[in-house]
């Protein structure tokens, strides 16, 4: 079995608090892309380490900082982001005696092909809210994702590390 696991979600599209789906959801627009995702292969992934009677293992989610504290307009996106979360924590709390840990890496503002088109106007507007001064690049994240997946962080396990270049503190 694959002794590291990066999941990373697709982005749903938004939908505000007052709207919404017809019940039930269709699943592209439910919280399905994001947070059962990350369940399913959670799930996959520990059983087989389990079942290989190894020690060890590393499972890394990625959230993100809207998970935490919102946004206008993403009420499906920040939900299935803080279940992310919360799996990740509840995987770790499970796995922990299987030598198998669970991590989230929290992104804020980063650099990618969505912000992309994002006018520059308005990124400049993020850049000025996160103390470091700038957007964070898809290496900042990366470089967090690769340590949870190392040995160096073989005593962290259900920890939410943000990469948010100090937005929100």
């Amino acid at each position: 079995p694959p002794p590291i696991l990066i999941s990373s979600s697709p982005i749903p599209r938004p939908i505000p608090s007052h709207q919404g789906p017809p019940s039930p959801s269709p699943p592209s627009l439910s919280l399905s892309p994001s947070w059962q995702g990350a369940f399913l292969v959670t799930q996959a992934v520990a059983k087989a380490l389990v079942e290989s009677g190894l020690s060890g293992g590393s499972i890394v989610h990625l959230g993100s900082v809207v998970g935490k504290v919102g946004n206008l307009g993403q009420v499906n996106y920040a939900a299935s982001k803080a279940g992310v979360e919360a799996l990740a924590k509840t995987a770790a709390k499970e796995l922990a005696r299987y030598g198998i840990r669970c991590n989230t890496v929290v992104p804020g503002f980063i650099r990618t092909p969505m912000t992309d088109k994002v006018p520059p106007k308005v990124l400049d507007k993020f850049a000025a809210m996160v103390p470091m001064g700038r957007l964070g690049e898809p290496e900042d994240v990366a470089d967090v994702c690769a340590f949870l997946a190392s040995d160096e962080s073989r005593y962290i396990t259900g920890a939410s590390l943000e990469v948010t270049g100090g937005l929100f503190i």
